[in-house]
């Protein structure tokens, strides 16, 4: 299969590089997440911090390019949503390497 009717475009930049490596693909499938991850791209476990972060941005920008909404605002909500599940997580991730 060369594709996936639900997968994303890569983004012109990516497509263009040699170089370029995806990291991490998210899939809502069967009621749940699903994750595949490239770890061995970042040695440190903090870069993937900043990596999370600077995707909440790229997603704070999204919600306010489609519908004007406030960047700060939409930034607090992710946080608030992510503080929810630090505090008390709905889900419990499985998987292995494989």
């Amino acid at each position: 299969m060369f594709g996936h009717n639900g997968a994303l475009d890569i983004p012109t930049t990516s497509r263009a590089d040699k170089n370029a490596v995806e990291i991490a693909r998210v899939w809502a499938a069967g009621g749940a997440m699903e994750v595949s991850l490239r770890v061995a791209t970042q040695k440190d476990p903090a870069a993937w911090g900043i990596i999370l972060v600077d995707l909440a941005k790229h997603i704070a920008n999204t919600y306010q390019q489609v519908d004007g909404r406030n960047h700060a605002e939409i930034l607090a909500r992710i946080r608030a949503g992510m503080d929810a599940e630090w505090s008390s997580a709905t889900d419990v991730p499985k998987g292995k390497i494989g």
